[in-house]
């Protein structure tokens, strides 16, 4: 968990800084237009602040309840709200084209969509190219260079494409961009076939339990390195997890449905046996006999790291402010997402078993795939999420510096979007247990073939977004892009429905709740009583 959030960390703060700007300026100046408030650029400060106050408080709500709406909706919300508040409904930019609210509403249909058809297309191509054929893994060494270079090559099309100003690439031609996003995906294509396919080979088809990750780096050389050594007796060495340990089949769950009767019985026993148990601890209770211990490890772990004296204290200060910030890595996800009995999760032994289980080996040949393409989904994220956060707080900045509305565009100061990667990653750490568990494998069966199906899926489409200036969700992106690999099971059972209901509800509800809150307040402030012609004797 926290090498995942160090690898977001990075990569949402250099999305943000590099390519951020561009996304920002559609927030700023398309929504509500800044030249309506030439005249009166407090008024316009006092909106900005309003609707950033109306989308974090709806953002702050909805994450408690694991509701993963969209940051994009709750900015675009409250800035349309504060417009009506300030200006009425005939100012704010309601068109389908461009970047009218009409043609953002149109991006959260139509984003989803197309997420899911880039992800359902690589997971397709994964399936019936490395997966159902008679030697996955073999075919899978022969993918993994190509989709490394596919994902790299989108990675560094965002940034010479778009990116921002502070990088002077604008005057790049047709030529340039080509040749460097070609250039960095063949030689990244050419490294990962020098040095790292080696390593693979050793490890999934020599199951050398002795190699460690830093031999990458040796190469070619691991091909000539001697046999694997026997493992020692005694010792369970295991060189890939199991990535559907677990997880029941189809075959299982037929089983299972035949057996109902057997487990009646069983739970039946396991009652009887609790009820003789709690009835023997009565009698010892009775004669004065204490009960026997029961070990609580996660109590017996708390009571270790707990403080001693006050948390202010300075010896437990800094333990408090640790415990805080890692409060959300320490959360168990993986657990919450695979709890059973939940209303929204409802039978996920089920679901998962109806989607199918594939060659374990080459399942992890995409492990290290899906760790790319998550650092990519996250270098895209910063550069729309963020660049959607800041945009009213730019607006703000800009006119406290200048003391005027400038109607055109002004460029994003670098500290603004590093001040919203940090609030986006300080949340991340703190908060997002609360979506990351109700995502993931509540949705559907994952694995890391399927996982980089979406991951990269999703990329694509935000990165085809931000270099058209327009900011879609990046929440709609890769729910959208689940739904579209869990359909390519060739049974709709194997997604799970009520979950994908419960994330569109809180789509619909983000652009009129964050609106409703921002406007209000927005037209309370500037309705109310104004004493700056009273004079006290």
């Amino acid at each position: 968990m926290s090498q995942a959030m160090m690898i977001a960390t990075v990569m949402e703060f250099v999305g943000a800084l590099t390519v951020g700007s561009r996304v920002a300026d559609t927030i700023k100046t398309k929504v509500v237009q800044p030249k309506y408030f030439v005249d009166q650029p407090a008024v316009l400060m006092l909106g900005m602040l309003c609707a950033l106050v109306g989308s974090s408080t709806w953002l702050t709500i909805a994450t408690s309840l694991g509701l993963p709406v969209s940051t994009t909706h709750c900015i675009v919300g409250g800035v349309v709200g504060m417009g009506i508040a300030t200006l009425g409904s005939d100012r704010i930019n309601w068109g389908w084209e461009g970047t009218g609210v009409g043609a953002i509403i149109a991006s959260w249909v139509i984003a989803p969509a197309i997420a899911g058809c880039f992800a359902a297309i690589l997971f397709t191509i994964t399936k019936y190219g490395v997966l159902k054929r008679s030697n996955p893994l073999k075919w899978g060494f022969v993918m993994v260079p190509i989709y490394f270079a596919l994902t790299t090559g989108v990675l560094t099309m965002l940034i010479v494409w778009k990116g921002a100003a502070s990088l002077n690439l604008d005057h790049w031609g047709a030529g340039e961009i080509v040749g460097t996003i070609f250039g960095v995906a063949g030689g990244v294509a050419l490294l990962v076939t020098v040095f790292f396919l080696p390593y693979l080979h050793r490890l999934l088809v020599l199951e050398d339990w002795t190699l460690k990750p830093w031999h990458i780096l040796l190469g070619p050389l691991l091909l000539k390195r001697g046999p694997v050594p026997p493992v020692p007796e005694g010792i369970n060495v295991s060189v890939v997890q199991d990535y559907y340990a677990g997880k029941a089949t189809k075959a299982d769950l037929e089983a299972a449905a035949f057996d109902a009767a057997v487990i009646a019985d069983m739970e039946h026993l396991k009652a009887s046996k609790e009820a003789q148990a709690a009835g023997n601890v009565a009698d010892d209770l009775e004669n004065n006999k204490p009960a026997p211990a029961v070990v609580n490890e996660k109590s017996l772990e708390s009571v270790e790291k707990s403080d001693v004296g006050p948390w202010y204290l300075p010896k437990n200060l800094l333990r408090t402010v640790i415990d805080a910030f890692m409060h959300g890595v320490r959360k168990d996800v993986i657990s919450a997402q695979q709890a059973k009995g939940s209303r929204l999760g409802g039978d996920i032994q089920a679901m998962h078993a109806r989607a199918a289980q594939y060659d374990n080996k080459a399942e992890h040949l995409y492990s290290f795939l899906q760790i790319l393409t998550a650092a990519t989904a996250s270098f895209a994220h910063g550069a729309n999420d963020v660049s959607n956060a800041i945009g009213p707080l730019s607006t703000i900045y800009t006119i406290w510096e200048s003391g005027a509305v400038n109607p055109k565009k002004n460029p994003v100061p670098l500290w603004v979007l590093a001040y919203g990667g940090a609030g986006i990653v300080i949340g991340l750490w703190t908060y997002g247990y609360k979506i990351m568990s109700n995502l993931g494998n509540k949705l559907t069966l994952m694995s890391p073939t399927r996982g980089f199906s979406m991951e990269l899926g999703s990329a694509i489409t935000v990165v085809m977004a931000t270099r058209l200036a327009l900011p879609v969700s990046t929440t709609q992106c890769i729910v959208g892009a689940t739904m579209g690999v869990a359909l390519c099971n060739g049974d709709w059972r194997a997604l799970n429905w009520r979950m994908v209901g419960w994330c569109y509800s809180g789509w619909v509800l983000t652009l009129p709740i964050a609106g409703i809150i921002s406007g209000c307040l927005m037209g309370i402030i500037i309705n109310a009583p104004h004493w700056s012609g009273v004079t006290v004797a």
